[in-house]
């Protein structure tokens, strides 16, 4: 066990594990009280569950469709720091499929979109931090009162009085266990149990295939939800992008089905419930293995100050968008306003 001695003002050099909107969001807030901070990307660019794909003519939100915002704080974060042009209001109608015949509205709430996409974002908010991209952290080592990051090329990317894990909770658990952090492996078991997968597809109408909503949680064995990707602000397509989100448990069913295979049994399933049977012309497929969190009672964040660590992301703060923020925040000022005895 490492001494359990905490001092705050001990830690100087933070590295975050992943540039989602919870990694960049503590990132910023913690450069801003004076720490010198790292984040980490395996990808090519920020973004997280922020994402978007390019298609012909433009791109398609293939995984968080929209966001809300409950918590104060929030959106004058994102006016701060990532620009009032970076997300509007997405203007629809929004409704449940109670059965084949019959829809309910969704309550009615302001729903955000990124512009001209989801990343626009976590792009803008990746300029207020120093992100290193196309680097997998593979381990984390032990030196005195410092961690020493790996990459999974063998490369040493540096020494850190602390680290925060973003990152979805099997991958989390993963860079864990692989760094020899059994204990706290462990505490990421029950939720990597319910992080449910989710296939995403996008194609392209020529013509508008369905008018009745730009968005509907779908009551289809297959579908879980269908938008038109075309009607937020912003995006200046020919004919219509809709995407089609499959249901939890038919993406468990058909996780390693080809992806192909996996786009005609959706678009199938988009003709049984709008009765369009024209097109697509194009698709796209994306599959999310770790698509969001459902049930437990999440704690927020988890801040290991024996040795640490702390773990941050949307799936510990009820698995929306703004949860990533509100998680992020927590751990940030659990980090900071903890006595400096344990």
């Amino acid at each position: 066990m490492f001494n359990q001695t905490f001092d705050s003002s001990l830690i100087r050099r933070i590295a975050i594990v992943g540039s989602g909107l919870s990694g960049l969001t503590a990132a910023i807030q913690l450069r801003g009280l004076g720490h010198d901070v790292t984040v980490f990307e395996k990808s090519r660019g920020p973004g997280g569950r922020l994402a978007a794909k390019r298609v012909t003519g433009g791109s398609a939100d293939m995984g968080a469709q929209y966001f809300t915002s409950r918590n104060p704080d929030f959106l004058p974060f994102l006016h701060k720091f990532a620009g009032p042009e970076s997300f509007g209001p997405w203007e629809g109608r929004f409704g449940f499929q109670t059965n084949a015949d019959k829809r309910e509205s969704f309550p009615q709430e302001t729903r955000y979109v990124g512009i001209p996409r989801m990343t626009a974002i976590t792009r803008a908010l990746s300029g207020h931090a120093h992100v290193v991209t196309e680097t997998r952290v593979a381990t984390l080592a032990r030196n005195d009162q410092s961690w020493s990051l790996f990459s999974t090329a063998g490369s040493h990317l540096g020494d850190f009085d602390a680290v925060i894990v973003t990152a979805p909770p099997a991958q989390a658990r993963d860079l864990l266990a692989d760094s020899g952090l059994d204990a706290l492996a462990s505490h990421l078991d029950d939720p990597v149990s319910r992080v449910l997968p989710c296939w995403a597809v996008a194609a392209h109408f020529p013509v508008s295939p369905w008018p009745h909503h730009e968005g509907m949680r779908c009551k289809h064995p297959a579908l879980f939800w269908v938008a038109n990707n075309s009607s937020k602000p912003g995006r200046n397509d020919e004919g219509q992008w809709w995407v089609l989100h499959a249901s939890p448990a038919w993406t468990e069913d058909h996780v390693d089905t080809p992806a192909e295979e996996v786009a005609e049994k959706l678009l199938a399933a988009f003709r049984e419930t709008t009765g369009f049977d024209t097109g697509p012309d194009e698709v796209v497929t994306h599959r999310w293995l770790y698509a969001r969190s459902e049930g437990g009672e999440p704690p927020g964040h988890l801040w290991f100050p024996e040795y640490k660590i702390g773990l941050a992301g949307d799936w510990l703060s009820g698995g929306r968008v703004e949860g990533a923020f509100d998680s992020a925040c927590g751990l940030v000022a659990e980090l900071t306003t903890l006595p400096t005895t344990q």
